[in-house]
């Protein structure tokens, strides 16, 4: 048997402005727009990637998002992180960890939230 991770859905409080983040920020594209009955979904993506993340508004959500204990971090790989982390600020989101290289992988790394506060560790390969 094979498996693979199709993608990961996480509640929103605004799901325009949330896709605007992900999108204009983070640099992904939108691939699609779901209505179903008590939420709407907007999933995004890079092109060439099987890595999605869907963003649900769902009615029966009040924000702010209670983000319990279970989700620890999401991921984003991307070949500018300089870039991201000033385009985080500027929308006045959180920069938690400023760029920093690991010595034992080939990455620069940064943390940062999202606009309800997720979590999101953001890695650059180093380029030999």
């Amino acid at each position: 048997m094979t498996s693979r991770v199709g993608q990961y859905c996480i509640s929103v409080a605004d799901l325009e402005k949330s896709a605007a983040f992900y999108r204009d920020v983070l640099g992904l594209q939108e691939q699609q727009r779901i209505s179903i009955p008590g939420a709407e979904e907007i999933i995004l993506g890079a092109e060439g990637s099987d890595g999605k993340i869907q963003l649900a508004q769902r009615d029966d959500v009040v924000p702010p998002i209670d983000h319990g204990n279970a989700l620890w971090k999401l991921y984003l790989y991307c070949d500018d992180i300089e870039g991201i982390c000033r385009e985080v600020e500027a929308c006045g989101c959180k920069v938690v960890s400023a760029p920093q290289r690991l010595e034992q992988w080939p990455v620069i790394v940064a943390f940062i939230t999202d606009l309800d506060g997720y979590s999101i560790e953001v890695i650059e390969r180093v380029k030999d």
